[in-house]
């Protein structure tokens, strides 16, 4: 699945993932490739990104995305808010 993770500021995160795990309003949640369409609230918290399978270029990524302390093929974006748009194995995350 591709994920591109928006900021007024910049792209953060633009790349195929294995799965997303984000920060709803009323709980994490975790969309894995094929998942049903989803549009959603997010509250503050973690978007955490599973790139198992796929080659990440750590030199390339975004200051804010962070290797998750205890996997490095667990990337870690820390937001405040946000939105979240899943269709067609395409996830759009609008955050702040």
């Amino acid at each position: 699945m591709f994920l591109e993770v928006v900021t007024p500021e910049a792209i953060l995160f633009s790349s195929e993932v294995d799965s997303v795990a984000v920060p709803g309003i009323k709980g994490e949640f975790h969309m894995m490739n094929n998942h049903a369409p989803v549009v959603s609230l997010l509250g503050k918290g973690m978007i955490k990104i599973y790139t198992h399978s796929q080659k990440v270029n750590f030199d390339e990524l975004h200051s804010k995305v962070t290797p998750y302390e205890k996997d490095n093929k667990i990337l870690v974006i820390k937001i405040n808010d946000g939105t979240i748009e899943l269709k067609d194995n395409k996830i759009i995350i609008l955050a702040d």
